[in-house]
This record gives C-alpha cells, sequence and structure tokens, in this order.
C-alpha cells in the first residue's frame, strides 16, 4: 500500500514523504506573496528548517522567519509576532514546527487583523463571533511531531503568562486551509519527544473515543487513531528512520486532533494547568494522568472499550487495555508519577480550581468536581 494521498478532511492535506517540496504551491494556492515562516526557537537552526526556507526562496519567496516561540506560548510570543507580520507587510502564515509553534502561528494569523485583545475570544459559549473573520489571514501548517495534531485544529492554546493559565482560544478559520505532512521531518526527532507527542495524540484519541457526545465520525476516527498508535508508536520510538511507522503516527496525530471536536476529558482539564503553572512537556503530563483517569471513569467507559479491545488488538477488554497504557508508559520511559517530570510541592487546591474552568471537563464521560480531580492527582503525585 502506498502512503501517500491528497485529503480535503477535515481540510486540504497534502501527505506523503518528500511533499515538503510542494510548500510554494501550497502557499501560491491560497494567493500567498508574502508569508511569515514561523517556527520555534529550538528548530529555527535545524536542517529541516532551512531545507523548507529554501523551497520558499527558490520560488521567489522573501522566507521572513519568526521564531521566539517559547514551549507554551504565551500572550507575549503573540504580541511579538504581531509586530514581525505588520512590519513586514505579510499576507499569511506558515506554520512549522512542533504543536508550540502550530499555535503560536496559528494565533498571529488569527490576530493579524482584529482589534479585540485575544482573551476575548476564548473558548467559552459563542465567543468566537466576536472576531472579524476577514481579519484572519490564511495559514499553511507543516507539522513536524506526530502529536497534537494543531495542524486540523480549529483552535490554539496560549498561556496567560501573568495568571498561569492556559486558554483555548477557537475560531472555525484558525482551521489551516493547507496542510503537508511529511513524515521525512519528524525523523529527526529525540525518542523522548517521539513518544510525549505520541502519548499526546493516544490522549487525544483515547478521550475522544470516552467522550459521552455524539459524533459518530469522530467516535470511527478515534477508534482508528488509536490501533495506529498501539501498532506504531513503540516502532517509531525504537526504529525513528522507519518511515512507514512515522507516517502512521502522524496520521494518528491529525486523527486525534480531528476527533476531539468530540471533546476531550480531566485528562486534558488537568494537563492544561500542571503545564501552564509547572511548564511540564504536554503530551507526557498527558500519559501520566492517563491511567487514573481511566480509572476513574471506569464504569462509564469500560462497557465502551470491552466492545473494541479485540479490534485494537489489546487482549483482555478494559482492564486489559489499562494494563497496556501502563505498559506503554513504562516501554517508552514515561515516569508514574508528576513528581518525576517536575511538579514539585504543587498546589493541589489551585490546580484543581484551574481545570473545572478547563472547557475539557465537558467531554469527560462522568461529572468532575473537586473530590474528583483530586483523587486523580492524589494518584499521580
Amino acid at each position: 500500500m502506498s502512503l501517500t494521498g491528497n485529503w480535503s478532511y477535515p481540510t486540504t492535506i497534502k501527505f506523503g514523504a518528500g511533499r515538503l517540496q510542494e510548500l510554494s504551491t501550497a502557499s501560491r494556492d491560497l494567493g500567498l506573496t508574502n508569508p511569515l515562516f514561523v517556527t520555534d526557537k529550538g528548530l529555527a537552526a535545524q536542517e529541516i528548517v532551512n531545507s523548507a526556507l529554501h523551497v520558499l526562496q527558490s520560488d521567489g519567496y522573501a522566507g521572513d522567519l519568526f521564531s521566539e516561540v517559547d514551549p507554551n506560548p504565551n500572550e507575549l510570543n503573540l504580541a511579538q509576532g504581531l509586530k514581525q507580520y505588520r512590519d513586514g507587510g505579510h499576507d499569511g502564515v506558515i506554520a512549522f514546527g512542533g504543536g508550540s509553534a502550530l499555535d503560536l502561528a496559528k494565533m498571529i494569523a488569527f490576530m493579524s487583523g482584529q482589534s479585540r485583545p485575544v482573551w476575548d475570544f476564548e473558548d467559552i459559549g459563542d465567543w468566537w463571533r466576536r472576531a472579524d473573520p476577514e481579519g484572519i489571514a490564511p495559514i499553511v501548517a507543516v507539522p513536524t511531531t506526530a502529536g497534537t495534531g494543531s495542524e486540523v485544529g480549529r483552535a490554539s492554546v496560549l498561556t496567560n503568562s501573568e495568571t498561569q493559565e492556559k486558554k483555548i482560544i477557537f475560531h472555525p478559520k484558525v482551521l489551516p486551509s493547507a496542510v503537508i505532512c511529511d513524515p521525512e521531518l519528524t525523523v529527526g526527532m529525540p525518542k523522548h519527544i517521539t513518544a510525549g507527542t505520541g502519548l499526546d495524540a493516544f490522549a487525544h484519541c483515547v478521550e475522544a473515543f470516552c467522550s459521552p457526545h455524539y459524533h459518530p465520525m469522530s467516535q470511527g476516527i478515534a477508534i482508528e487513531g488509536m490501533k495506529l498508535v498501539i501498532e506504531n508508536l513503540e516502532t517509531a520510538y525504537h526504529s525513528p528512520t522507519d518511515l512507514q511507522a512515522r507516517a502512521h503516527m502522524m496520521s494518528a496525530a491529525a486523527m486525534g486532533a480531528t476527533a476531539f471536536q468530540k471533546g476531550l476529558g480531566a485528562i486534558h482539564a488537568l494537563s492544561h494547568p500542571i503545564g501552564a503553572i509547572h511548564h511540564t512537556h504536554h503530551g507526557t503530563t498527558n500519559a501520566v494522568l492517563m491511567p487514573a483517569v481511566l480509572r476513574l471513569n471506569a464504569d462509564a467507559i469500560c462497557e465502551r472499550f470491552e466492545r473494541v479491545t479485540g479490534y485494537l488488538g489489546v487482549s483482555g477488554g478494559f482492564e486489559g487495555f489499562c494494563a497496556y497504557v501502563e505498559a506503554l508508559n513504562t516501554a517508552l520511559g514515561v515516569p508514574r508519577t508528576l513528581t518525576e517530570i517536575g511538579v514539585d510541592t504543587p498546589d493541589v487546591d489551585r490546580i484543581v480550581t484551574d481545570a473545572l474552568r478547563d472547557p475539557s471537563c465537558g467531554g469527560n464521560p462522568i461529572a468532575l468536581d473537586r473530590d474528583t480531580l483530586s483523587k486523580v492527582l492524589e494518584a499521580v503525585l
């Protein structure tokens, strides 16, 4: 089977090894003449960025680069990016990198033509309608990790540096108009990033599958996304040049972010404040939380997992799935506790308070309150 395709769901996706060479074409198809290339600090000096800029410059694009993107991007990064965007007279954004770079790039495009502060567009009710849709610039997204799926997402996560809160900023037009998924770009990822981002994709699929909301298309995508992670993440981790495993993980990442239109849950509700306060890696935090959240939701999701574990290749029904998750974390070097990833002397009350305000709570299969979330934290501290 050839792992190459042209997809238009959920947006236009050019998928396959070597398709970075189509970056200029994708930009030109959107009418872009002077896009701002946005990536993160760590990636800016890497050869894959040079390769992407070379593709653009060979076709007459300036290749103006912005890379002041923190691991948990914030409104200060956004202000810097917007200044460079406006000063350079740019007409769109190329988002290149992992979840942090993609999220920040999408916000630069979103805010480029807005007059209100970014926090006015938080994912609350219909706040997104406050935005001027004509002021949102076109976006081409090029992921270099297989995890967040931000390349097919209609929102970005932005940290408020003053309050240390992660906020979800949503608008339908934040969905990139074109995506290039080239698994060759993920080959150079360090093993711990392969693990953390892959487990982030897994968490997206698992929580979407568990969500009680009705969305049959997302439900099917979540199941297949879990299967791809189960079959390919360990291979990508142990054999980093295996392009087939890398390609399937890149698909799983996009599938997870598409599936969670159905909802997320307690894993992300807790992971967001933990990451904002303690600056932990998002995917790794999700992985540490997952076993305890599965146990929390057991009564509501047990039967659901019993129906699909055979297809997923996991024996033992729901209990077998829980055991598999713990074994997968161990195999990928994921610690068992939050303390081991830097969450020292946490303010449990504050984390729980912030988690209960997170919109992810609405997709958890059981109602969340202070007691249930505190118990999850106690289990992983």
